[in-house]
């Protein structure tokens, strides 16, 4: 059990996969659950493969192809639940609930030729709506408090500074009621 801090109130319903939706540069994109494929599988490992080494934070996405499946492998594993926002054949974003302890850990990652239309948001939120509807009670995350833009989507979708003892922020949710 972990002494991390989170809010008392229940954050409000999210939407539960699939869920389609237009970007802000009108491209169609679909939100699904990860359905365990080959071709999601080389869908993400491609995504990650041509990642910007600048857009990686705290050694995630790992480079490499060898250690990208290595990482994916234990991501998307069954204890997990994890979504991609595919436009067309392309995985444009993933976002992955991992455990932790009594919690659930998110992260999420844009591909670069996707950034800054839109899909962050959605991914996340149909992420916490796929967690809701499994019954995860409690999610945090981490996040450089230098971004800004980042900080504030989360905050925009319910999450709550927990700790800001170091250069990172760690943020807190209540995705449903532990009764």
């Amino acid at each position: 059990m972990s002494d991390r801090r989170y809010p008392e109130a229940v954050t409000e319903g999210f939407p539960t996969p699939p869920v389609t939706f237009a970007d802000r540069e009108e491209r169609e994109i679909e939100v699904r659950a990860y359905d365990g494929s080959v071709d999601a599988y080389e869908a993400l490992v491609s995504m990650y493969d041509s990642f910007d080494p600048a857009d990686r934070a705290q050694g995630i996405p790992p480079g490499g192809e060898s250690r990208i499946r290595e990482w994916l492998d234990a991501i998307l594993d069954d204890d997990c639940l994890n979504v991609i926002a595919w436009c067309g054949e392309d995985a444009a974003g993933h976002a992955t609930l991992v455990p932790d302890d009594d919690a659930y850990e998110l992260a999420i990652f844009v591909h670069q030729t996707y950034q800054r239309a839109g899909i962050g948001t959605h991914l996340i939120r149909v992420l916490l709506g796929h967690g809701q509807a499994a019954g995860i009670e409690k999610v945090w995350l981490t996040v450089e408090r230098w971004n800004r833009a980042a900080v504030g989507l989360y905050e925009k979708i319910g999450f709550e500074t927990s700790n800001a003892e170091s250069f990172e922020l760690e943020m807190a949710l209540r995705l449903n009621d532990g009764e």
